[in-house]
């Protein structure tokens, strides 16, 4: 019986063997079904001696290989064989149970399962398009550094690929009339093959969720059925495993590059290549902003050039995410005080050194060192403190801060000061309505990108800031949120997800571009950055929100904060740069325009152009007090220092000194009050008669107008110059000492050589003498009214004062008509005379006007007497040569206003000399020393130089050189890019 089968199937397989049905050439019996050649040959060799089947993984994920072999109807005794019978049916179902037929069959069905699965996956996923910017920037930028081309290369063309398959055609119209048959087989092998595929799909590289052995036993082995989410939950520790592996991979990679970028930094510090390096490309950008900064105080204009704007209430941790993004602890801290009290601009750069230094001083700070980060921290609270005026609060003054270093991502920060909700005791009233405008002031321009920080471990209810930003962008095109203190929100919160929530956008109002959550220490402030960024990490790896998959993994550390900022920040700039560009280029051609029908023949000179001029022409107007003759000097001189002192010597020497009966009394008074007057108040008069003049001459040259040079623009400026310059002057305090000298040395000289000399100390004599008693004729006049001349010419009257005065002017005209002789003063006894005289006629006087009226008749008989004299001795040069010796003609008045004048003119002489060599120069100095100090005062400056035709000027100048650093970073972006 089992020897009649045995030849049946010999028969069966050598037709098979033999016939070229469906097959294109003849297979020899070695390529015979193994279980062909083992039961229907016994007298082929055995198995055991030839090389062991092949096993793949196909069969592994089959089922067939696991079902029994059926005895097929061809082979049964009953019906016999019959050679020239047509069976088809049986050599057709035993090529196609061929081992690479099923697993030809089951690769078709599993790809076209899984390919099917993989449309439907396809059409789920949603469009990421828009979170391109998550990636960082070298993922695509791949293909800059591995050679595609070459790998695609590599892989055979399809064309090779389909000579190696069979046709496919005739197997599909085969396939077809046995579908009945095989049908639960294909579905099954196809059902594995796709969720294989699919699983491929899902897991990390390298791995799969199921793991085959290369054993002998794989029939024997029995699989585990798991859940769908088992599966899941398997599937999502391996990738957070994985995404953790490469993110380590990553760390260590950019370390390395870090390191590797730090040496060729150094080296081109050192000078190594002997190269000049370019300006980096954020530090061109910062010069930008630092110029718009400076335009935009002074004009109140506003750019629209991005800049990444950080945001937060009061002690939300923005400056801890700041510090972090700069890698230092660079910013001043306290326990729930403002510490930011005005915009902080942070530019962060690449650099060989980890340094910090402010825009306006050439001081690095070493970041690596606390020495340097303590003063860095004093320095930018000192200059907080001083850029918030008196009475204020918070300032919107900013300060520009370069930080350096290797491996910091390139970017501009303004740190804002924190929103509060109330204003506490020692703050000012508006602190709260400053911090809103400043804070809407940098949000509302369109391109610049709002970092928005909100604590994590407070109520969210409670936040400020985020319905502030939910203002001023809507649609959160430009807003990145950022979630703090995750830490304490993951201990302190009953509900998790409250914090996906949070970072999935769905609890606030507010939208964003993107949601991350950081971790920025355990609120020591002696933290170290590198011992802040182990525990984040740490966190993060045991964290129960990254594992339940609340948050992901791209969504967390600071790190990735960074980078995605950073890659905002110059997506942002790339979009906007050229049209900020475009803006300026108009606004500078309306200016150039504006300028040219208003100024058609000025030069366009700014602030401090126009300073230089006024500088220059300042220096000019004083080196011209140095050429003012000698002559004009003394001139000046004499004639200010004698209205200083004439009163004095008329009133107190000569007067009191006339009052003596003879010449030897008169001399000895003189001698005796000119030395007084020497050595108390004569030189000191005589220094501030030159100081006035020299001001008078300074200011004289100063507001003098030129004709058609003359610029009006500078008078403010000069008339400041001035009045510092000469506040600061001081005259040489041992110029008084020799001048007193020479002064009592003139005084003691009474010989006159010449009578040239005599005629000009008379004429001297005669004009301060008329000079006085016209001043008196108008003191009696105002005494006693006008004469009747006047009364009648111009119809005015006296009063009754000057009645009373009038009558007793008469009664003491009479009393020195009687007494041509009589003393300059009243006796007591005349007083009593001349006032009952007046009563007699009725008419009351008082005692203290009768002695002031008789002051004044005096003083003018006196001065006409002594005018008189002057006449008399007009000849008397002679006698005065022979001593006044048989003569009695005295004119000892005359030789003392000839050593009055003498004294005079050689005071002005002395003076003159100091002027010209000493304090002139001096002046000079003081003055290049104001107009120094007003160089570095730019607000000094502004308010001195002011006016439509500067401000043009200014604004001009300002546009062109921001135009200019624009093009220069546009075209070096380009370059970059």
């Amino acid at each position: 019986m089992w020897r009649t089968r045995a030849a049946a199937a010999c028969v069966i397989c050598r037709s098979l063997a033999n016939s070229s049905y469906g097959i294109k050439r003849k297979s020899p019996l070695q390529n015979l079904h193994l279980i062909s050649r083992s039961i229907h040959h016994p007298y082929y060799p055995s198995p055991k001696f030839q090389r062991p089947p092949l096993r793949i993984s196909i069969q592994l994920f089959s089922s067939l290989n696991r079902l029994p072999l059926r005895k097929t109807k061809l082979l049964s005794v009953k019906y016999g064989y019959q050679f020239h019978r047509n069976f088809w049916l049986a050599r057709l179902a035993s090529r196609l149970l061929k081992i690479r037929y099923l697993i030809l069959g089951s690769a078709v069905g599993g790809g076209y399962t899984a390919k099917k699965t993989y449309d439907q996956w396809k059409d789920m996923m949603p469009d990421l398009d828009e979170y391109k910017w998550i990636v960082p920037d070298f993922i695509w930028e791949l293909d800059e550094h591995i050679d595609f081309e070459k790998l695609i290369k590599a892989i055979p063309d399809a064309d090779e690929l389909a000579k190696l398959l069979p046709d496919f055609d005739k197997i599909g119209e085969s396939f077809t009339s046995l579908k009945g048959l095989f049908s639960p087989g294909y579905n099954l092998v196809s059902e594995v093959i796709g969720a294989s595929d699919l699983l491929l799909l899902l897991g990390s590289p390298g791995e799969t969720a199921f793991r085959a052995t290369d054993q002998g036993y794989d029939n024997d082995k029995q699989y585990k059925k798991v859940s769908d989410k088992e599966k899941v939950d398997q599937l999502q520790e391996e990738l957070l495993r994985t995404q953790l592996k490469y993110q380590r991979m990553l760390e260590r990679l950019e370390k390395e590059n870090k390191e590797l970028r730090k040496l060729v930094l150094q080296r081109d510090d050192k000078g190594i290549h002997q190269r000049k390096l370019k300006k980096s490309l954020i530090d061109m950008y910062s010069e930008v902003l630092d110029i718009l900064s400076d335009y935009d105080a002074s004009y109140n204009t506003q750019d629209h050039l991005p800049r990444v704007v950080v945001v937060g209430d009061q002690s939300a941790g923005k400056t801890s995410v700041l510090e972090m993004i700069a890698q230092a602890r660079i910013f001043p801290r306290g326990s729930g005080e403002m510490m930011t009290r005005s915009p902080v601009k942070v530019t962060l750069s690449e650099g060989p050194h980890h340094v910090a230094l402010f825009k306006d001083s050439s001081r690095e700070f070493d970041l690596t060192k606390e020495e340097d980060l303590a003063a860095l921290r004093h320095e930018i609270e000192i200059r907080m403190r001083n850029s918030v005026k008196e009475g204020c609060t918070v300032s919107t003054e900013t300060i520009s801060l370069s930080v350096k270093g290797p491996g910091l991502q390139r970017m501009v920060l303004v740190d804002l000061p924190g929103v509060i909700s109330t204003v506490t005791s020692g703050m000012a009233p508006d602190t709260k309505e400053t911090i809103f405008s400043i804070s809407k002031a940098y949000m509302q321009n369109p391109n610049a990108i709002i970092l928005c920080i909100q604590d994590g471990s407070v109520d969210a209810e409670r936040s400020i800031v985020t319905d502030l930003v939910s203002q001023m962008d809507p649609q959160g095109k430009r807003t990145i949120f950022v979630l703090t203190k995750v830490d304490l929100a993951e201990k302190n919160v009953a509900s998790p997800s409250r914090i996906q929530q949070i970072i999935e956008g769905k609890l606030f109002p507010m939208k964003a571009l993107g949601y991350f959550a950081v971790v920025t220490g355990k609120g020591n402030s002696s933290e170290s950055i590198e011992s802040i960024k182990e525990y984040e990490e740490e966190f993060f790896q045991n964290s129960k929100l990254l594992k339940t998959c609340m948050l992901k993994a791209h969504q967390v550390t600071t790190k990735n904060l960074s980078l995605a900022v950073s890659d905002c920040f110059w997506k942002m700039v790339r979009e906007s740069v050229e049209q900020q560009a475009d803006a300026f280029k108009a606004t500078r051609f309306n200016l150039e325009t504006e300028w040219k029908n208003n100024y058609p023949r000025l030069r366009e000179l700014d602030r401090n152009e126009l300073f230089e001029k006024a500088k220059n022409e300042i220096l000019d107007e004083v080196i011209s007090l140095t050429q003012v003759t000698p002559k004009h000097w003394e001139e000046i001189l004499q004639k200010t220092l004698w209205e200083r002192v004439s009163t004095h010597v008329i009133e107190n020497i000569y007067l009191p000194a006339a009052q003596t009966m003879n010449s030897g009394t008169f001399n000895t008074t003189v001698d005796i009050k000119l030395k007084q007057w020497t050595d108390k108040q004569l030189p000191n008069k005589a220094v501030e008669v030159a100081w006035e003049t020299l001001q008078e001459e300074f200011s004289r040259f100063m507001t003098e107008q030129k004709g058609k040079e003359h610029d009006d623009i500078f008078d403010k400026l000069k008339q400041a110059v001035k009045e510092e310059s000469i506040k600061r002057h001081k005259w040489n305090e041992r110029a008084e000492d020799s001048l007193r000298v020479i002064q009592h040395n003139a005084l003691e000289d009474r010989s006159i050589s010449d009578k040239q000399q005599w005629d000009a100390a008379i004429h001297f004599m005669e004009e301060t003498l008329q000079s006085r008693l016209k001043d008196t004729e108008s003191v009696i006049e105002d005494m006693v009214g006008p004469d009747w001349k006047k009364r009648w010419l111009y119809w005015i009257g006296r009063t009754k004062e000057q009645n009373i005065r009038n009558e007793t002017k008469n009664e003491l005209e009479k009393l020195i008509k009687c007494n041509e002789e009589h003393a300059a003063y009243l006796a007591n006894d005349e007083v009593t005379t001349v006032r009952k005289n007046l009563e007699a006629r009725g008419i009351t006087v008082d005692p203290c006007l009768i002695k002031d009226t008789w002051h004044q008749i005096y003083r003018r008989y006196f001065l006409k007497t002594a005018l008189n004299h002057c006449n008399l001795c007009r000849r008397g040069f002679y006698y005065y040569q022979r001593h006044f010796v048989d003569s009695e003609l005295e004119c000892n008045d005359i030789v003392l206003f000839w050593r009055i004048q003498r004294m005079l003119a050689i005071t002005a002489n002395t003076l003159r000399q100091q002027l010209t060599n000493t304090e002139v120069r001096r002046l000079e100095k003081n003055v290049k020393e104001v107009l120094e100090d007003f160089a570095e005062d730019n607000e000094k400056k502004v308010k001195l130089l002011t006016g439509k035709r500067v401000q043009l000027a200014e604004d001009l100048k300002k546009v062109r050189e921001i135009q200019e650093k624009l093009e220069a970073f546009i075209e070096a972006l380009h370059q970059e890019k």
